[in-house]
């Protein structure tokens, strides 16, 4: 009877168990929609699960469901305040928010958007994201609400201390944005010379055929990459 008992005391948690991987499964597969439902069904009995939470911000994140995106992410910060991930993806929910609601009410939010990327690194000194994130927010603020050029460059030069490819990405970012190309293109050059992965031909190839209108160096661009991988 004891051996009953303890069986009928698990078995509804075994199911939670494995409804729950089977979220987990399909989330990983990219079919957020079949794993929200079971997601939102397992919190109902585990309202403190912060995975479980944190898929569901994912999900609403990716659907570009910014309102339901803070909200998930802000309780994860509330119960988990060392977790500089958490604050990460507060942020970024937060400044896609500002693209749909009125200036006015955007400028009021940017300080929360910068202290929760500011937060995340200061939780992990070496969030890479966050980081990024701070670069892009400095060049796209005016400098009447805190954007700065000097601080995007402090930025991008604490990325290249953490990832050297990273800090030449960023920096070729900020170059081009400033409509510098020649010192963008040098920037691009050295993040392929010391990484050379796909994401550093990508912004090299870009740049040439979006801002330089030069389609035939993207193109060579692009076989140098192909023969590389050969």
């Amino acid at each position: 009877m004891k051996l009953l008992l303890s069986i009928f005391l698990l078995f509804p948690l075994l199911l939670l168990s494995q409804s729950f991987e089977k979220g987990e499964k399909l989330f990983i597969e990219k079919r957020y929609d079949q794993a929200q439902p079971i997601f939102e069904n397992f919190l109902k009995s585990n309202p403190n699960n912060l995975k479980t939470i944190e898929y569901l911000g994912d999900i609403a994140a990716y659907h570009k469901s910014w309102d339901k995106a803070i909200s998930y992410y802000k309780k994860l910060k509330v119960t988990n305040s060392k977790e500089a991930d958490y604050y990460f993806k507060y942020g970024g929910a937060l400044a896609m928010k500002t693209a749909e609601v009125s200036k006015l009410k955007a400028l009021g939010m940017v300080g929360e958007v910068r202290t929760s990327f500011e937060k995340a690194i200061e939780l992990n000194p070496k969030h890479i994201e966050a980081r990024w994130a701070l670069i892009e927010l400095n060049l796209q603020l005016p400098g009447i609400v805190g954007g700065s050029e000097s601080k995007a460059i402090k930025y991008s030069s604490e990325l290249r201390e953490l990832s050297p490819v990273d800090g030449y990405l960023s920096r070729g970012h900020i170059e081009e944005y400033f409509k510098r190309y020649t010192e963008a293109e040098k920037q691009y050059k050295r993040a392929i010379l010391i990484g050379g992965s796909k994401v550093c031909y990508q912004a090299l190839a870009d740049f040439y055929k979006n801002k330089m209108k030069q389609p035939d160096k993207a193109n060579t661009v692009w076989e140098e990459y192909r023969n590389k991988k050969k």
